[in-house]
């Protein structure tokens, strides 16, 4: 089962911090994280690699986007 990080209707760095601290709080397995632009996306994906995770999806939606991200 994987965490659910929301941050929908939020600009950077709020989605990539809030990645970030589900990262650092131990969470094992996978996370959703889910965006709505661009920018997020791209920084959420960055910042999941640079910690050692790996993407493994994204999906695009009509509004969202929602990217799969496990522990390495």
């Amino acid at each position: 089962m994987s965490k659910i990080i929301d941050a929908s209707g939020l600009s950077c760095p709020q989605p990539v911090l809030m990645t970030l601290d589900a990262i650092k709080s131990g969470s094992d397995g996978e996370l959703e994280v889910i965006v709505d632009n661009e920018a997020s996306r791209e920084n959420v994906v960055r910042a999941a690699e640079s910690k050692g995770w790996n993407v493994f999806d994204i999906k695009d939606d009509d509004e969202n986007t929602r990217i799969f991200i496990r522990k390495g």
